[in-house]
């Protein structure tokens, strides 16, 4: 019999992983969120039962997925639980297409209308949302984001905790370092450094 399933983040991406988990035939137990002002609610009909420090004090084993868009913060929360405690799990969305020879980390969610094409990798807890395209031998570190509609080509590498915002093209093989982010709508065409923030088309650095 499997453990229980817990949702970890009550927000707005929390609607997205239920809503794909219950597509894919997963019965969700609970949801935890550190706001208490959620607790008692119900999320698409899934309790928000208790903050994660409660759960983490009583409860031995569960699986679980984190439901937290910002990568920081999901590392961070990640950070909190112990590995014998939590089965990390990965969903993919039966509206994905993703190629057997691609590779998901735990943790990892692809939502609906996600293509993965072969030979990349996906790092442990990323996030892969809605109608992203991801070509060939790519590969991202743990906890990327890459947000609804953007397209990265063959062979890009991207770092932890890289953010491509919503819309971002990628061209073949640049490297993005870790916890860099585009901007909305950026079109990316040269390497871009750890730590920075681009946007524009071309993308050029804003902030660091």
């Amino acid at each position: 019999m499997n453990s229980p399933l817990f949702v970890i983040g009550g927000g707005g991406h929390c609607k997205v992983v239920v809503s794909t988990l219950i597509q894919c035939g997963f019965s969700v137990d609970g949801i935890l969120d550190d706001d208490s002002s959620k607790i008692g609610s119900s999320i698409l009909g899934i309790p928000v039962l208790e903050k994660t420090a409660d759960f983490i004090s009583r409860r031995a084993k569960a699986r679980a997925i984190l439901a937290i868009g910002d990568n920081r913060t999901r590392k961070a929360v990640f950070g909190r639980f112990s590995t014998s405690q939590i089965e990390w799990i990965s969903v993919i969305h039966p509206r994905a297409s993703v190629h057997p020879s691609a590779k998901i980390g735990a943790g990892t969610v692809v939502f609906a209308g996600v293509v993965i094409q072969p030979e990349t990798v996906l790092g442990a807890h990323c996030i892969v949302n809605t109608g992203a395209l991801i070509d060939h031998d790519c590969s991202f570190g743990e906890f990327c984001h890459v947000a609804p509609g953007c397209t990265v080509t063959g062979g890009v590498k991207a770092e932890e905790g890289v953010f491509l915002g919503a819309g971002t093209t990628v061209i073949p093989y640049k490297k993005i370092g870790s916890w860099a982010i585009s901007g909305a709508g950026s079109t990316i065409i040269s390497d871009i450094p750890a730590e920075v923030t681009v946007a524009g088309c071309p993308a050029r650095k804003i902030s660091r």
